[in-house]
């Protein structure tokens, strides 16, 4: 810890863009008896980030808010009343330390908006508001931060609703972080998978690197989804992981099989008219189910097999704790030229 008892901490100062993220510093918080302090060892970015750097987060921002809600790091003091944490513990923080089970009860919880975010050195939190990994842990430390919006977000998709069972077949709309990483997942528990892109050399390193059975380039077909119908023998997909919204989400309708789950997760693309969907799942029998990241159970549901498989978190970029490298990584975040997750090492 610091001699000075001071810390770094980035907040966003203007709430216009990410260029208004500046860093600051600010005393390390001092626990309550049933709190623990976090140093914080890595941060990976979403999507969301940078809508709540633009000020444009619908679901509220607080002002000076520090940013960013997937952290990971370990544990260095603990409170007089936390029993089932110890000092030296490697945790991950959850996205809304309230969601222990069930139904998030609104956005008013989550870190990096409402709240105050893990931008930033040293951060407290209930003990309840963490995720203690194995000791023996095959994770880096940015892997283990890119599990806790994509990552349950992911297995939410597959397993807080109708349960993905081996053998069935998962469509991922792009190569951003939450398709790779249900890819990842869905792969090492027995599915087949489709990904799509518009980029011929995105599709190829996905294939190659994380073994995507079949591949769609949207540009090349945009009735993309009868090319999914083709590789399903006409019988479409059992799950569909669906970022992009009204834009796309009649083809994925069209592409689902009949009984399939639809996870609505983004709105990426815009609808180029209004549309009813009723009748069209109606017809599907499907289900169309939001996703708004998960609860913890769901979470430690997520570690246990990423465990168990040994699997590793697609972390495509890493960056420095510094200013300028902050920038960058949000830049690279809006360019979407990416593939996986962007880390910020704290460390």
């Amino acid at each position: 810890m610091s001699d000075n008892n001071k810390q770094i901490v980035f907040r966003s100062t203007e709430g216009k863009n990410y260029t208004d993220i500046k860093p600051f510093e600010e005393p390390i918080p001092e626990v309550s008896k049933h709190e623990i302090l976090v140093k914080i060892k890595a941060v990976s970015l979403n999507y969301r980030d940078l809508i709540v750097s633009n000020g444009k987060y619908p679901f509220g921002i607080k002002d000076h808010v520090v940013p960013c809600s997937d952290g990971a790091g370990e544990v260095v003091k603990i409170g007089s009343a936390v029993r089932n944490i110890k000092v030296g513990d490697r945790v991950v923080f959850t996205f809304d330390p309230t969601a222990l089970y069930g139904v998030q009860k609104d956005w008013n919880n989550g870190l990096g908006s409402p709240v105050d975010g893990v931008l930033q050195q040293y951060k407290t939190s209930l003990e309840d508001g963490v995720i203690k990994l194995p000791s023996d842990t095959h994770l880096s430390w940015g892997e283990a931060a890119a599990m806790v919006c994509t990552g349950v977000t992911a297995w939410n998709a597959l397993y807080g609703g109708a349960r993905f069972t081996a053998g069935q077949s998962v469509l991922l709309l792009g190569t951003g972080g939450v398709s790779i990483t249900t890819l990842i997942l869905a792969r090492a528990a027995g599915a087949t998978t489709i990904i799509t892109s518009s980029s011929d050399e995105k599709l190829k390193y996905v294939k190659e690197k994380f073994g995507a059975d079949h591949t769609i380039n949207y540009r090349d077909h945009p009735d993309w989804e009868k090319e999914v119908l083709k590789l399903t023998s006409g019988q479409g997909v059992d799950y569909i992981i669906e970022n992009g919204g009204s834009g796309t989400l009649l083809k994925s309708i069209a592409s689902v099989k009949r009984g399939g789950n639809i996870a609505l997760i983004g709105f990426l693309s815009e609808p180029k008219e209004y549309f009813d969907v009723v009748v069209p799942l109606m017809d599907k029998m499907a289900t169309a189910r939001g996703i708004a990241v998960g609860n913890k159970q769901l979470f430690e549901e997520l570690v246990q097999f990423v465990h168990a498989k040994k699997l590793h978190m697609p972390v495509e970029k890493e960056f420095s704790f510094t200013e300028e490298n902050v920038h960058e990584a949000f830049s690279l975040l809006e360019g979407q030229s990416h593939i996986g997750k962007i880390v910020i090492n704290v460390d």
